[in-house]
């Protein structure tokens, strides 16, 4: 499977969960159901996964960064469930994206009323 067809998945499960729960639940209990909606549908995914960075070949410890998702070791998915996401949410997607070598991040604000316009799709050289 590649890249989108994961992403296509994540966010019709997303799209199941919110149509269940609509918005206002905290971002830990739409990870929670997330992953049990992907797994039930096959799909492999570390959830809080540490993610490193390296300099000049030296791992950074304690840096403390983690991804809320990662599926199938393809798509990165970070979760939040605020009232406006910010370019710092965007920022933060590319930059785990980049520091753990996956082509493409889903950033997904479940406190939306209409879920689709909370779903946001960055790339990193794909």
């Amino acid at each position: 499977m590649n890249e989108n067809e994961i992403a296509q998945q994540i966010i019709a499960a997303a799209l199941h969960i919110h149509r269940t729960f609509g918005p206002g639940l905290f971002e830990h209990v739409y990870e929670k159901i997330l992953v049990y909606e992907l797994n039930k549908h096959g799909l492999e995914v570390k959830r809080q996964m540490a993610i490193p960075v390296i300099y000049e070949g030296i791992q950074m410890e304690k840096i403390g960064y983690r991804a809320d998702l990662i599926v199938e070791g393809k798509v990165l998915v970070e979760l939040k469930s605020v009232e406006t996401l910010s370019p710092v949410h965007f920022k933060q997607v590319l930059t785990y994206i980049r520091l753990a070598n996956i082509r493409l991040g889903l950033l997904i604000n479940f406190n939306e009323e209409i879920l689709l316009k909370g779903v946001k799709r960055i790339a990193n050289k794909l």
